[in-house]
């Protein structure tokens, strides 16, 4: 065994760089090569469907039958031209994965021929077996249909012979069994809320867009180390491991120099999501060794999730072709830095980002205040919603580890913000002063003057305003980026549509008043936005933080705040049903209660089954690998002392043997130690196996099968230190964490 895990590090260290041929072109020329864009569209269709399908796209037109059919004709021609044969219905499950059933574009002639076809009806709609998704019991493993339906405001592609159409994902019964759905519906409500507002400050908004901009974590590891592990292998993460003397300690990794393989990696992986319509933008060293990001120019909401779970599945794919693995898990190695998914996200117009303030415009600036101040509102009546939302069992790993931002949700707003907040807040002066950026000059005369920033980072802040738009960094990195937009846009359309409520009431009561009259300075519409502002900054200043989220200090002082400091994932998951949150959903028709208790049925089962994964593998792991290799380098040492006894007069031979009696004894205290663990693992899980509710057996899982994961490993990782290098079967953090 253990010449075998050498010959596995040694061929793993012995890939070369793959050498990736660029298209001839510019990435500009070439971006979007495999997607039906709005350019092909105006090519392959009828100018009245092309027309009609823009009213479909950008106004939300509904979209008959027959311009279907037509758009479908177009589109065949469009894929087949490219190669494609078959077309499959994309769609998001509650599986935090993506789903396709491939259907070939083929019907009888009704001549004892085939013709290719592909008509409006498979376009619009197809029927996956809803009972072999995660349903929450919505749907009874007997009662099957279910309806995959075309999303047309997410342009379809292809990738090899396959037309990818996406799609959201419904019961029979209309109930919402994927992520995409209610995503659709929270944008729809939040541009609503939103444009209704922004109408206070320029009546020639047609619509608001939620913008996103995810920033991709993840690690590579050799191909061959991965397939030695069979933790990595089955749970994305390694279960047990040593720490290397040497791993992120010297900063070493973070932006530093790309290694080969990896460039090449990168270059393939850019190349194929620029001809996906993915706009790939950063690519660098993170924190940790091997660990690495992209990142993408910001995009509309929905087409940005969509891209993140398309770059998810190619970024594997990609991996192996260049003998790596790609580990998306956001802990996949203890005692470095995990990853994780920042989510920028904003809000904007066809006249510009709502989140920005334009300094010397006195209307513009109250429009800005208004729409972070609401935000805030939002995010400071359901952080624990929002917690909620990016909760999973993987990334209860990485949060509150003094290396992510913790398991509080608070905002940071830099120090000019905040001055502003608190001068509305604390005076009765209604003038809102916003600088923009100032110069900084070095004292060395070649470097040119520097444009500062008006706020500061804070990379222990959850939730970051980072210039012009608020920086979610809590995200998991294998999480769908939809479950957190889907609260955060929620949370902030209902702030939205209470907020124009009370200032409505506002405008009606202050034009009473001779003092705000038309001509004598500020109207009755702009003292009602800042009455109300007032209000809601002093609401929901709980929310902002600006020190260290890290702190035992900060937990107490959230405490008191009043904000949820939950660490339980099991538990958190409850924010999803409180009353706050059920009320929000169903008001701005997102979810219904009965969606959002099917959600929380699949989030507690999935949390137990993966937690119930671990702990079997662990188990294996621990009993058929670890035992038996300690125990024959025991054997071997046992050998070694009987053999000094022979040779050596008692006094010498006690001192000889002195540190191999002493590891004898560790290694059979820390073997039984681990042995009696994974009988009390054994015996954990089979008593939370008979809990019938989903949510009390993920608790006990959480309670009782989880530390004894934890407290098993350390008697293992200690060993791992002890034993004979050659003896160990598993590879090292040495090994994986480091790319030749």
């Amino acid at each position: 065994m253990a010449n075998l895990r050498f010959q596995v590090v040694g061929e793993a260290f012995k890939k070369q760089p793959l050498d990736v041929q660029a298209p001839a072109e510019r990435p500009s020329e070439f971006f979007g090569k495999y997607v039906f864009t709005k350019q092909k569209m105006f090519k392959y269709l009828p100018k009245k469907v092309y027309d009609k399908m823009l009213d479909v796209i950008e106004n939300g037109a509904p979209l008959d039958r027959a311009t279907a059919d037509k758009v479908a004709e177009g589109m065949k021609q469009w894929a087949m031209e490219l190669g494609a044969t078959h077309c499959t219905h994309w769609f998001q499950p509650l599986t935090d994965t993506t789903a396709e059933k491939h259907d070939a574009f083929v019907e009888h002639d009704w001549k004892g021929g085939m013709i290719e076809e592909f008509e409006g009806k498979s376009l619009v709609q197809q029927e996956p077996d809803a009972s072999s998704f995660p349903s929450g019991g919505i749907r009874s493993t007997f009662e099957a249909r279910g309806y995959s339906a075309w999303d047309p405001t997410s342009p379809v592609f292809v990738i090899g012979d396959t037309l990818m159409i996406p799609t959201v994902f419904i019961s029979y019964t209309g109930e919402a069994l994927d992520y995409k759905t209610p995503l659709l519906k929270a944008l729809s409500a939040v541009n609503k809320a939103a444009t209704e507002v922004v109408h206070y400050f320029n009546p020639d908004v047609k619509k608001v867009v939620s913008n996103l901009g995810w920033e991709q974590e993840y690690f590579l590891v050799d191909e061959g180390l991965y397939s030695a592990r069979p933790d990595l292998l089955l749970t994305g993460r390694t279960l047990m491991g040593h720490s290397s003397a040497k791993d992120q300690q010297m900063d070493d990794h973070y932006f530093g120099a790309i290694p080969e393989r990896v460039a090449a990696f990168m270059k393939d992986l850019e190349i194929q999501a620029l001809e996906l319509g993915i706009p790939c933008k950063t690519r660098h060293n993170e924190v940790a060794p091997n660990q690495f990001e992209l990142a993408p120019i910001f995009e509309e909401t929905n087409l940005a999730v969509d891209h993140n779970m398309l770059i998810m599945s190619l970024m594997k794919k990609v991996a192996r072709k260049h003998g790596f693995r790609c580990l998306l898990h956001e802990k996949p190695f203890d005692g470095v830095n995990g990853s994780g998914k920042h989510n920028n996200w904003s809000l904007s117009t066809d006249t510009g980002i709502l989140l920005h303030a334009p300094a010397k415009d006195e209307i513009g600036n109250l429009r800005f205040v208004t729409f972070v101040v609401e935000t805030l509102m939002g995010v400071y009546k359901h952080n624990g919603l929002l917690k909620a939302s990016i909760m999973s069992a993987t990334n209860a790993h990485r949060l509150g580890a003094n290396e992510a931002p913790p398991a509080i949700v608070s905002s940071f707003l830099g120090k000019q913000l905040t001055e502003v907040l608190n001068h509305l807040e604390q005076t009765t002066d209604d003038t809102i002063a916003i600088s923009g950026k100032s110069g900084l000059k070095l004292d060395i005369p070649s470097i040119p003057e520097l444009l500062i920033d008006n706020t500061d980072r804070n990379r222990t802040s959850p939730f970051a305003f980072t210039g012009n738009r608020f920086e979610f960094r809590a995200v998991g990195s294998e999480a769908n980026c939809a479950s957190a937009m889907i609260a955060l846009n929620s949370a902030v359309a209902e702030a939205l549509v209470d907020f124009k409520k009370r200032v409505d009431a506002r405008i009606a009561e202050f034009a009473k008043r001779p003092e705000y009259a038309e001509g004598t300075g500020h109207t009755a519409k702009y003292h009602a936005i800042i009455s109300v502002l007032r209000e809601d900054i002093k609401t929901c200043k709980a929310i902002r933080f600006d020190g260290n989220g890290y702190s035992d200090e900060w937990v107490e002082e959230a405490t008191k705040r009043g904000l949820d400091v939950e660490k339980s994932c099991p538990k958190i998951f409850d924010r999803y049903l409180d009353k706050e949150s059920i009320e929000m959903f169903e008001s701005l028709g997102v979810m219904t209660k009965k969606e959002l208790e099917a959600r929380n049925e699949i989030k507690w089962e999935t949390y137990t089954k993966k937690i119930q994964i671990e702990a079997r593998i662990f188990g294996d792991l621990s009993i058929n690998h670890i035992i038996p290799q300690v125990v024959a380098y025991q054997t071997k040492l046992a050998q070694n002392v009987a053999a000094l006894k022979t040779i050596l007069p008692d006094d010498e031979f006690k001192t000889v043997a002195a540190s191999n009696l002493a590891l004898i004894s560790e290694i059979s205290q820390r073997v039984k130690t681990i042995e009696e663990g994974c009988q009390q693992l054994t015996d954990a899980r089979k008593v939370a196996n008979k809990i019938e509710s989903e949510r009390e057996k993920a608790i006990a899982y959480h309670d009782t099968v989880e530390p004894l994961m934890d407290q098993i490993r350390y008697h293992i990782d200690k060993l791992e230190a002890k034993v004979d290098d050659e003896v160990w079967t598993l590879p090292k953090y040495r090994e994986m964490l480091f790319i030749r």
